[in-house]
């Protein structure tokens, strides 16, 4: 089969298999990116709140339903899920109605927090818009469902497309395609909440950033960076920070050790810098501009349970003592299973196959480490957070496995049958 055919089974076995969880994904922000969607779609705040809170309810009573199935004791007693349900409806669009009534009507998410909590989510739009038509044309439950399809798959396909223009063979690009399905990247990017779009966003600051390496179409790449880096700032304009601190950092040090070798730096990799500098500098810009939320408010979001509490007076010192002791103990969790390490050394040994675009990887994948470093949560769902990390791995992987393809398949010129090496 041709490798487009290969591409397009894997998108479509991946795409199957979601159907086992059409519920149950939702988490608390879920509500925010929702409801945002569909006060953009043009629906009034109160219906809103109705569809959202429905779709939320209906994934916790799912789980409910599904623990109380194989729970060792009650297995055989009644279902859950209406009680579940009717609870979680009262519950919620009680405080939707208690906020609108006292006048927190602003905004297109729906108001089920404090004002500053909501702020965050009101600058992330790039989501919402996505969510829009398909929420139009399929409803609530199977408008999300479709869309976190659309963007897991494209994050497949990307993977492949990165490692194609690097000149993997193809049944390592097709390997790459297949992790990014398989390890986190996949589940994470199947939740209705930003880190699906934003990881094929950075894949496709990647496949940019491989484009110009390899020299071919560097006009091309550098358009296909800076637009995906742009698109990044809507979805989460921390992330596109990030990105571009790391594309700075990566180009620089590219270019350093040229010089150092007597060698000249390379058009593309300064131009990739300055695709990385413009990126940081529009983010901070914009962000003041448009009067985004500060990092000192984004940390009492953190330290003040989602201003529930009162602010923090040493902001600063609590964050960094909870930052120590975030990584000693996720340090420690990860020597008890240590495969998350192992993955992230095979990946980083593998980038070094290609150590102009290997270069670029890591920062990206260290744009994770970032994130994760800014909300030392132990608890946030599962590794949300440096899910961005485990693209090195994707990536990294079938680099590493090409010698031991290479070496048992001898590539032929054009045109020349395929025979097996001795």
């Amino acid at each position: 089969m041709r490798p487009r055919t290969w591409v397009l089974l894997l998108v479509a076995v991946f795409a199957l298999l979601q159907l086992a969880n059409v519920t149950g994904r939702a988490t608390p922000d879920t509500k925010n990116y929702i409801s945002y969607a569909l006060s953009l779609k043009g629906e009034s705040k109160r219906d809103t709140a109705v569809a959202t809170v429905d779709y939320y309810c209906a994934s916790r009573a799912s789980m409910a339903h599904r623990r109380q199935n194989v729970h060792v004791d009650n297995f055989h007693g009644p279902d859950p899920a209406p009680r579940v349900m009717k609870e979680c409806r009262e519950r919620e669009l009680g405080r939707v109605e208690a906020r609108l009534e006292a006048g927190q009507t602003g905004g297109h998410t729906m108001p089920h927090m404090p004002e500053r909590f909501m702020a965050i989510f009101e600058v992330r739009p790039g989501y919402p818009v996505f969510l829009v038509p398909f929420l139009t044309l399929f409803g609530v439950t199977w408008g999300v469902w479709t869309a976190s399809v659309v963007i897991a798959c494209a994050g497949g396909v990307l993977a492949f497309l990165v490692l194609r223009t690097l000149g993997v063979p193809v049944p390592l690009a097709l390997t790459g395609q297949a992790l990014y399905y398989v390890l986190p990247c996949g589940a994470t990017a199947m939740r209705p909440m930003t880190e699906g779009l934003m990881m094929a966003l950075i894949l496709a600051v990647l496949w940019g950033c491989a484009l110009v390496v390899q020299g071919a179409r560097t006009r091309r790449g550098l358009v296909l960076a800076g637009g995906a880096l742009a698109a990044l700032f809507t979805v989460k304009h921390s992330q596109a920070l990030f990105l571009g601190l790391g594309l700075a950092v990566a180009g620089a040090l590219i270019a350093v050790r040229r010089r150092r070798r007597g060698r000249a730096a390379g058009r593309g990799v300064v131009a990739l810098a300055g695709v990385g500098c413009a990126g940081v500098l529009g983010t901070v810009l914009l962000s003041r501009l448009l009067h985004y939320p500060s990092v000192s408010e984004s940390l009492q979001d953190l330290l003040a349970g989602h201003f529930t509490r009162p602010d923090r007076e040493r902001l600063w010192a609590e964050f960094f003592q909870l930052n120590g002791n975030f990584w000693m103990e996720w340090l420690r969790r990860q020597m008890w299973e240590p495969l998350f390490v192992a993955f992230l050394a095979a990946g980083a040994w593998g980038a070094r196959r290609r150590p102009v675009f290997g270069a670029f990887l890591v920062a990206a994948a260290a744009t994770g480490f970032l994130n994760q470093a800014g909300h030392p949560d132990i608890n946030i769902w599962g590794g949300r957070l440096i899910v961005v990390a485990w693209l090195l791995p994707v990536l990294g992987v079938p680099l590493l496995l090409e010698p031991v393809l290479r070496g048992r398949v001898a590539l032929p010129a054009q045109g020349a049958p395929v025979e097996l090496a001795r």
